[in-house]
């Protein structure tokens, strides 16, 4: 009787101890990881504070100019979109849909990527038709599908039409003869994104502060490593820098885009993409370039099956994750503040929502 007594008193205290969390499993602390410097060379140098351009220097007439237009939603042909519409600067450069809508609620084919740090990537949009954030800028104003403005002289009609703008461009472009020009204002659009770029605590390591990750990060940054991510996501933007075919060790899924082929015509080039940049990634999903995969997780598994043929399990995941959150940086509150635009005037177009 006893022994038995004792027995049930013990099975009622591990009982007790498990409901109120006594004898809960502590899981085992993460793993101590001394990262290799070699590793962090190939992220090297950490981000800029301005993205330089030798043949747009940067000024302050620029940028103020730049950063009205924009928002500027008359240079839409329904007045009711601006570049923010797609890449809101509240919202990590992104709209949060796996496709925009344009004129007469149209919607694109691919995803808008974040325009935070994009200055820096060695070419823009999905396949790379457009070589900087200047020549990139003057795309979607005229593109039937998003802005649809109907042509640069239509869209110069506009900006004339307001004297506000026209003093803008002559500060921004002093000593031109025609100031007001479509290629001075994707210059001035190209100025301010120029600025848009967001620091982050994985840029603090990289200059030499060790202590700006914790051991739960440095482990997620040797898992990626172990991966094999490095591959196609290093460099400062952590991607950015170079094409990739989708699905280079099994074939994707969903075939129907052709990528960069749609550009040069080569079959070679058949769903050819720039690999985006990893920066700010948790904030601006959903992923790839239609925006049809809606988690980071299951963005990663995909690379890790289509691109690296393997199958990663749910704890290399999270820990990837834990890693490139460390990439999140500060959004430039200040410098991203809507501006007061000038008023329409009699001479300004109205609003058009026709095909």
């Amino acid at each position: 009787m006893r022994k038995s007594l004792f027995c049930q008193m013990g099975i009622a205290i591990v009982l007790a101890g498990l409901f109120c969390g006594c004898g809960t499993v502590t899981p085992p602390p993460p793993r101590t990881v001394e990262i290799d410097p070699v590793q962090i060379q190939i992220f090297e140098p950490a981000l800029p504070d301005i993205i330089e351009s030798a043949s747009n220097p940067i000024t302050e007439q620029k940028v103020a100019l730049g950063r009205m237009l924009y928002f500027e939603p008359r240079l839409s042909k329904s007045h009711q979109i601006s570049c923010n519409s797609c890449h809101g600067l509240d919202t990590f450069g992104v709209d949060g849909t796996p496709t925009s809508d344009g004129h007469k609620g149209q919607l694109g084919t691919r995803n808008a990527p974040t325009v935070y740090n994009a200055a820096g990537h060695f070419v823009q949009f999905w396949d790379g038709r457009a070589p900087d954030v200047e020549a990139q800028a003057k795309g979607p104003i005229l593109n039937p599908v998003e802005m649809a403005m109907p042509s640069e002289k239509y869209v110069l009609t506009v900006l004339n039409s307001m004297p506000e703008y026209v003093a803008a461009f002559k500060a921004a472009f002093p000593g031109e003869k025609d100031p007001v020009s479509y290629d001075n204002m994707a210059k001035a659009i190209g100025a301010f994104e120029r600025k848009l770029v967001t620091p982050a605590r994985w840029d603090k390591f990289v200059k030499g502060d060790k202590s700006a990750l914790s051991p739960e990060e440095k482990a997620g940054f040797a898992t990626y490593m172990e991966v094999g991510c490095q591959g196609c996501h290093a460099g400062t933007y952590v991607g950015g820098n170079t094409y990739q075919r989708l699905g280079m060790v099994k074939a994707w899924p969903d075939a129907s885009d052709p990528g960069r082929e749609k550009v040069t015509k080569n079959a070679s080039d058949q769903m050819v993409f720039k690999v985006p940049s990893l920066r700010n990634i948790e904030k601006s999903g959903p992923y790839f370039h239609n925006g049809k995969i809606g988690t980071l997780a299951e963005a990663i598994q995909s690379m890790g099956e289509y691109q690296l043929g393997k199958k990663l399990s749910d704890a290399q995941v999270q820990s990837i994750i834990t890693w490139l959150r460390t990439l999140t940086g500060d959004v430039p509150a200040e410098y991203t503040k809507p501006p007061v635009l000038p008023k329409s005037t009699s001479k300004t177009p109205k609003p058009d929502i026709s095909d």
